[in-house]
């Protein structure tokens, strides 16, 4: 290996050579190769002219480290190799066309071999013909419709033929063959390949070493891949490096046939003159010296290509470009170690570690992998790696999936195939990748796991199977509890599932580490149990975690019969062993909760079809009862409830046993209720009794919601107990909340009766009158200040009038009686609600940032679940259309938080009634302006109002017919509250201002309605008010102007307007949150809410590029390096002087100058309203690429996915 290398050299050396622009050949001396006799003995060969970046030796590499500067071409050295001789060809000779070998590559249904050996006949016939048809054929293949005459061949050099080429080029779009998408050319990249690889083939024992075809074609070749036309660069570089690869091949097969021909020679010239057949020795001397020639002359040829393209391109500005020579980069590096394996070559792949586009770093990684899978490549790669490895360590978090999952494989190899491997604090990098979101990245985290994994039991091979499996075991739950990702252990299950499958299937040896004393401590215990339960849904149902997505993978035949044979085998083995675990941990609500997971994987049906399995079946349910009448913990409890559900269904033939079960347990915890309910109505009951009562209520509740509690009539006994509570102002939530619950699940268990049977009459009124009861109940509950009482009692509202409503009793005509709408009062107080409880920020600002993440995510879950009930009541009617205007202001506000819910519900209005939903969007933003003029009135608050105005417009979608009523209806609304009478004490003409806001519809409009606004405006308008500013604003609006041009208008003029829009006073609110209403009159009148409009977060993860240049005003710049060289390999190497992305903001607008443009004429156009989306949304910033940066080096590609979920899917929910 040598000793200096890349690590002494400074990329400087390379500076010789511009990126752009330059001149430089390959100066390949011409000379026509010698005819021997074809009889007679062969003389030797006189040796060759050497070119001058020709290697000195055959043993040398031909890509040296340290040029020798003297050989370093001049700037001005022509493209052309030296004159060629010229030979006239025959005009009557009609060969192979440039044309027909391109339709040929392009068809791809031609043989290359067939078409290679036609033009092969043609060059025989005549070299200058023949190179001229295959420079055309090149021409062609970039897209160019010029043409190399023989004129051009023979007079002009290389460098004016590519000039006078790109002058000509007259490309009809910025496509050419290699970039053109579609069927055409779907090919051709493919076929133009295979054709200059047979071409070398067909020609690597004779025309390759000719001295014309090939340093020629390559010499135009560097010219074209020096150009500032992008498809001459692109296509050139491609044959090219393919040419190279192809050269590289025939060059091992020489350097073989060279050292078996040296072989052979030194054998015959050891032998005696009496031994030596005649003129055998003279022959193999002749046979070497010629072999010696060939492999200088392809070592010249390689030379060349390497130093005059490759060097080059390799940090071409294209990304596909330095993709494509660092891949083939990895070809020569594995084909041929001996010339291109060293220190010179492996920089270059480590320098584009560093590349800002994830294409090129992901090919340089895959052709580090191809490297390290040599065991006998890993000793000249030492260097590399010490050099290096830091950086690979960090591209694990690689912003591209793809980048960090080969990453990680390439690791692994450098783990398993090098002698020191990887130290214990460098895997610390790949671990945490198990819990990865994206599933292809934790899958390969999760190998290289498990083989460190089992590297560390490697050392103890004594140990059987089980005992092996133990151990690893041990050593996964010590993994677990190290890495504290906890409550994680589904994803790192399905990590492991695919190189551990049969190890985490070992369910006698995890129930054995569980059921006996193993030495686990208590810790261990809860993850292992947490790993078995994670595994037994893993086989069972064989579906990813939440947040990781499979693809649309369609489960076959094969693996449903695997996944029935696992559920089989794990009924077998936990259904004797379930009671005995059960037992052994029943004072552990963790453990406990997970441990009744299990039965809802099992297959059932084998406790009533197995008769030796029956008697556990009893045992289950009585460890079932026994931790109902033993806990209280919520997870428990429902955990309880949803294997109560899955027992008592009437699929099975022993659900009349656990139904007697339960109903015994219910009528235990009912009699203990009853016991103190007296004392808890009169207020005499002592703390003792209250807990007694409220840990049975809560059983009751839990049960309520698997099993129908109807037959026990509880109802009459929580509400009295409600009520006494909230007159004596003793607040108990347990109790309270338990009440509730109960009160909720007998109504509810009451409809579903209703609607399986036929009740009576007076049955049917009865249970309205609970209704409405219950419902005032929780209406004072929302006006409490404890804030688990009302959040119940908002969520049971939502609930039970849905179940309640219209709509549910629009299919059954008898239940019409049960349909119970929501009096006034509690429609305000539900408005009032929302708005002081879930678009506020008064609860996440007191929790505290680092302590309370955890509690700040189920905070905003909770109120997402409230919104969501909320909206549903909208949508099915149970609530007015009108009401959404709690919800449509703060969609800017809370974008972040509700903005899914909140636009599917206005997709969902506009389905219900688009008219009136159009109105209600105009309602929402009359109420925020005029809240606006109660105070302090102010631009910036008209801006915002402007900014949610713009949002909500983008509502309305691009089919513009569509939506040509409810916008004609808005306008009017708008324009009507703008000339509204004011009401006694304030200002003439004060709403006028409004009309601002209403033009950022104005865009959304078709002409015709235009006309027709503009007619009503004047007929609202008082002749003086047209003249005012915003009035003319809203003007242009629907004159088609740009509202953001007319307000700058506007502005402009305010300075001599004969008439200012009156501005009134409004005081300063917290821009933190809402204030909450306190006037508990008409919720239309009672909100009072500072809309603050934060910009959005970006998404998208797309950088916006500068605007491209013509091609005509190229410049050197244009296909300059996207890499640019750091000034040492030690900067590169590590990494610390690497100039970052320098943020360039845009110029920001004032909120009255981002309006819409409107002033186009194809409006209608659904690019047009798509692209006016993209200007709409948040400020950007576009970034200014100093130096290349690698997207890893500040993002995670791995995010961890939440498990605290209240349901698979809200939305999903909300809209069912």
């Amino acid at each position: 290996m040598a000793s200096g290398g890349y690590l002494s050299d400074s990329v400087e050396e390379f500076d010789d050579f511009s990126d752009s622009g330059s001149e430089y050949a390959a100066t390949l001396k011409v000379s026509k190769r010698r005819k021997q006799a074809a009889t007679g003995p062969q003389p030797p060969k006189r040796s060759r002219h050497k070119a001058a970046l020709r290697v000195s030796s055959p043993s040398s590499s031909p890509i040296p480290t340290s040029p020798d500067p003297s050989q370093q071409p001049s700037p001005r050295t022509s493209w052309n190799a030296s004159p060629r001789p010229m030979t006239r060809v025959n005009e009557d000779n009609r060969g192979i066309s440039a044309e027909n070998i391109y339709d040929a590559v392009c068809s791809g249904k031609s043989a290359m071999v067939t078409v290679v050996d036609e033009w092969l006949d043609s060059y025989k016939q005549s070299r200058e013909a023949g190179l001229l048809v295959l420079i055309n054929f090149i021409v062609q293949s970039c897209g160019c419709k010029g043409v190399v005459t023989r004129e051009m061949l023979d007079s002009m050099q290389n460098a004016e033929i590519i000039s006078t080429l790109t002058t000509e080029f007259n490309e009809d779009s910025v496509n050419y063959p290699l970039c053109t998408p579609g069927p055409q050319l779907k090919h051709f990249k493919v076929g133009l390949c295979e054709f200059f690889r047979v071409l070398v083939r067909s020609c690597r024992n004779s025309l390759i070493y000719d001295e014309y075809l090939f340093p020629s074609l390559l010499a135009m070749l560097t010219g074209l891949s020096d150009s500032q036309v992008r498809a001459f660069r692109h296509t050139s570089t491609l044959i090219a490096m393919k040419l190279m690869t192809v050269l590289v091949e025939v060059a091992v097969i020489v350097s073989v046939q060279l050292q078996t021909t040296q072989r052979q020679y030194d054998m015959e010239n050891g032998r005696g003159a009496h031994d030596r057949a005649p003129g055998r020795l003279e022959e193999l001397e002749a046979t070497v010296r010629e072999i010696q020639e060939n492999r200088e002359e392809l070592s010249s040829m390689m030379n060349s290509t390497f130093r005059g393209v490759f060097v080059h391109r390799y940090r071409d500005r294209l990304p596909e470009i330095r993709a494509m020579c660092i891949e083939e980069l990895g070809m020569w590096l594995k084909t041929d170690p001996e010339d291109f394996l060293n220190d010179g070559c492996l920089k270059y792949l480590g320098w584009t570690l560093h590349d800002k586009q994830s294409p090129v770093r992901l090919q340089c990684v895959r052709a580090l992998q191809c490297l390290y899978q040599e065991k006998e490549f890993i000793g000249r790669l030492e260097l590399f790696t010490s050099r290096f490895k830091e950086r690979m360590l960090t591209m694990v978090l690689d912003k591209d999936s793809e980048v960090a999952v080969e990453v990680v494989n390439l690791l692994l190899l450098l783990q398993q195939m090098t002698e020191d491997g990887l130290r214990e604090e460098e895997c610390g990098h790949v671990y945490p990748l198990v819990y990865a979101s994206n599933r292809a990245l934790a899958s390969v985290a999760g190998v290289f796991l498990f083989n460190k994994l089992k590297d560390v039991l490697a050392s103890d091979t004594q140990e059987n199977d089980k005992s092996e499996n133990a151990a690893l075991f041990r050593i996964l739950i010590s993994f677990v509890i190290q890495s504290e990702f906890h409550e994680h252990g589904a994803y790192l299950v399905d990590s492991l599932w695919g190189v551990a499958r049969s190890e985490l299937r070992d369910w006698e040896t995890m129930t054995t580490l569980l059921l006996h004393e193993a030495g686990l401590m208590y810790e261990e215990e809860g993850v292992l149990v947490e790993l078995m339960m994670c595994a037994i849904r893993q086989a069972v149902e064989a579906t990813p975690p939440v947040g990781r997505t499979r693809g649309k993978k369609i489960v076959g035949m094969k693996d449903k019969k695997l996944q029935e044979q696992d559920r089989r085998r794990i009924t077998t083995h936990f259904i004797p062993l379930l009671p005995q675990l059960l037992a052994k941990y029943s004072a552990d609500a963790g453990k406990v909760s997970l441990l009744l997971k299990a039965p809802l994987y099992f297959s059932l049906e084998m406790y009533s079809s197995t008769p030796r399995l029956e008697k556990h079946l009893d045992l289950l349910l009585a460890q079932v009862c026994g931790i109902i009448e033993k806990h209280t913990d919520v997870t428990v409890l429902e955990a309880c409830a949803k294997l109560v559900t899955t027992l008592c269904a009437d699929c099975y033939t022993f659900s009349s046993r656990t139904n007697l079960a339960f109903s015994q347990l219910m009528d235990g915890l009912t009699e203990c209720l009853n016991t103190y309910l007296s004392d808890l109505v009169q207020g005499t009951a002592d703390e003792d009794h209250v807990y007694s009562a409220a840990t049975a209520l809560k059983r009751i509740a839990a049960l309520s919601s698997a099993k129908d509690p109807t037959s026990w009539k509880l109802f009459d006994s929580c509400l009295e107990l409600l009520k006494s509570r909230m007159e004596s102002r003793e607040f108990d939530n347990e109790l309270m909340v338990s009440a509730l619950k109960c009160a909720a699940f007998y109504l509810m268990w009451a409809k579903v009766n209703a609607v399986n049977s036929t009740p009576a009459e007076g049955e049917l009124k009865r249970l309205k009158k609970e209704m409405r009861s219950f419902c005032k109940v929780c209406e004072t509950c929302l006006s409490l200040n404890q804030t688990e009482i009302r959040d119940r009692a908002f969520e049971l509202l939502c609930d039970l009038l849905l179940l309640y409503s219209t709509s549910a009793a629009s299919f059954e005509p008898d239940l019409q009686t049960l349909v119970h709408l929501p009096s006034d009062s509690l429609r305000s107080e539900m408005a009032s609600f929302l708005l002081d409880y879930v678009f506020s920020d008064t609860e996440d600002a007191e929790l505290d940032v680092e302590d309370d993440e955890a509690l700040k995510i189920t905070l905003l879950q909770r109120k997402r679940n409230q919104l969501a009930g909320y909206c549903k009541l909208i949508i099915y009617g149970v609530l007015d259309i009108t009401a959404a205007t709690n919800v449509f202001k703060h969609y800017s506000k809370y974008f972040k938080d509700f903005g899914d819910i909140i636009k599917e519900t206005m997709s969902k209005s506009k389905v219900i009634n688009p008219v009136q939903s159009a109105k209600t969007v105009c309602l929402s933003l009359q109420q925020l302006f005029s809240e606006m003029l109660t105070e302090d009135h102010s631009r910036q608050d008209l801006g915002e109002i402007r900014d949610l105005a713009k949002r909500l417009a983008m509502s309305f979608g691009i089919d513009l017919n569509r939506a040509r009523k409810p916008l004609v209806a808005l306008h009017t609304e708008g324009v009507r509250f703008a000339f509204r009478d004011p009401p006694e004490g304030e200002e003439q003409q004060s709403n006028v201002a409004f009309l601002e806001i209403l033009s950022e519809f104005s865009f959304k409009l078709l002409r015709q309605d235009r006309t027709v606004l503009a007619a009503f405006l004047k007929s609202e308008c008082p002749g003086a008010a047209l003249s005012w500013p915003s009035v003319r604003l809203y003007q242009r609006s629907l004159d088609g102007q740009s509202s953001a041009k007319a307000t700058r208008r506007e502005e402009r003029s305010d300075a001599v307007s004969s008439h200012d829009t009156p501005v009134a006073k409004r005081k300063r609110i917290n821009p933190q949150g809402s204030v909450a209403s306190t006037v508990r009159g008409s919720w239309l009148d009672s909100i009072s809410i500072h809309s603050s409009l934060p910009t959005p977060a970006l998404t998208s993860t797309v950088q916006r590029h500068p605007a491209k240049q013509l091609a005509s005003s190229a410049t050197k710049s244009d296909i300059s390096s996207g890499l640019t060289d750091p000034e040492s390999e030690d900067e590169f190497a590590l990494g610390s002087n690497m100039r970052k992305v320098k943020p360039v903001r845009r110029a920001q607008l004032s909120s009255s100058q981002t309006g819409p443009p409107l002033d186009q004429q194809d409006l209608n156009s659904p690019l047009t309203l798509l692209s006016l989306i993209e200007d709409d949304s948040a400020e950007e910033e576009e970034p200014e690429i100093e130096d290349c940066e690698s997207d890893s080096d500040h993002e995670s590609a791995y995010t961890l996915p939440s498990t605290r979920h209240t349901s698979a899917s809200i939305l999903d929910e909300l809209f069912d």
